[in-house]
């Protein structure tokens, strides 16, 4: 939302709150200096779709409305097929019906599954997901190349998201997950506050060189302005209709024991952590290729990853002082 309010856009939200507290909506209003329009609602439900689309005379969505934790999604496979794919089909068909014409959407490297080669391109083969999280982002790309295909008059470009971390700069907003994070790095600030008693790091034993698992960690804001370069791109197309992907990323891997060392260096906060097994649908290492990012989008990331946990950090202090 701040990003897009520096570019000059007027943001509407919808957003049920399932995994995250209405409180952020106060930061957000402070750091952009109005209130932005905000719908309580569930995106499966066309309905409040339809009236958010014509009320506020939307003009582009970015649809951000899915679950996203692997674990979770390989223990409740049903609750995941359900909102992600059937939030996007409502969603397509009341675009339809309102004539709004530009999407982005929020995909995921999970699509590549394992990859044999990286970093991964664009044009890596997408491979059978590794888990029922990543399986409906392969889904939703799939549903959006068949609706181009059958001469849609939409222009969308689907995201490849990296790793998201960190927090605004002002640490009046970040990453404020409900009950246990099934993320890494807010268990990692949540772990150094005390809240929880140790970070449990799944598998040491990965063909990397330390062991744990590899990911390329791109900083919020960094990915907050990679949609507005999308968004641009897409006002600007003459194609009549259009579809490609993009990946969003740093191009660097990192490991979870370099997150570990790392936050405890840029800190100085000690981190206690322990050696866990395997988790499910975790792969051993996948880092981006950010050449199509750069070329197509005139965009690439800013922010480094001392950054991102820092920024993490300081959201997190943040949120303890307020208690």
């Amino acid at each position: 939302m701040v990003a897009l309010v520096e570019a000059g856009y007027n943001p509407v939200i919808i957003d049920n709150f399932s995994n995250s507290e209405k409180a952020v909506l106060e930061g957000i209003n402070q750091i952009t200096g109005r209130s932005i329009p905000c719908y309580e609602a569930d995106c499966n439900d066309a309905s409040i779709v339809r009236m958010v689309l014509e009320k506020e005379a939307i003009q582009g969505v970015i649809h951000f409305a899915a679950y996203k934790a692997v674990g979770e999604s390989m223990d409740q496979p049903l609750k995941y097929y359900r909102n992600n794919l059937g939030s996007m089909l409502v969603l397509l068909e009341e675009m339809e019906r309102a004539a709004v014409r530009h999407l982005i959407f929020s995909s995921s490297c999970t699509v590549y599954g394992e990859p044999d080669v990286l970093p991964v391109t664009e044009q890596t083969p997408v491979q059978t997901a590794m888990s029922v999280y990543g399986n409906t982002k392969q889904i939703g790309e799939e549903i959006l190349r068949d609706v181009i295909a059958a001469n849609s008059p939409l222009k969308v470009i689907a995201l490849r998201y990296f790793n998201p971390v960190g927090a605004h700069s002002s640490a009046l907003i970040g990453e404020l997950p409900r009950g246990v994070p099934n993320n890494l790095i807010p268990f990692v600030t949540q772990t150094a506050a005390g809240i929880r008693k140790e970070l449990t790091v799944f598998g040491a034993d990965y063909a990397t060189a330390d062991g744990s698992c590899i990911r390329d960690y791109i900083h919020v804001m960094d990915l907050a302005e990679a949609h507005v370069a999308a968004l641009n791109k897409l006002r600007h197309l003459e194609a009549s209709s259009f579809y490609d992907v993009v990946n969003v990323g740093t191009g660097e891997g990192n490991s979870v024991l370099e997150i570990v060392e790392t936050f405890q260096r840029v800190t100085n906060v000690p981190l206690p952590y322990k050696i866990g097994e395997r988790r499910p649908g975790d792969i051993p290492q996948i880092f981006a290729d950010v050449q199509k990012s750069a070329s197509f989008l005139a965009w690439k990331a800013q922010r480094s990853l001392e950054d991102s946990l820092r920024d993490a950090w300081r959201w997190q202090q943040q949120l303890e002082a307020k208690k």
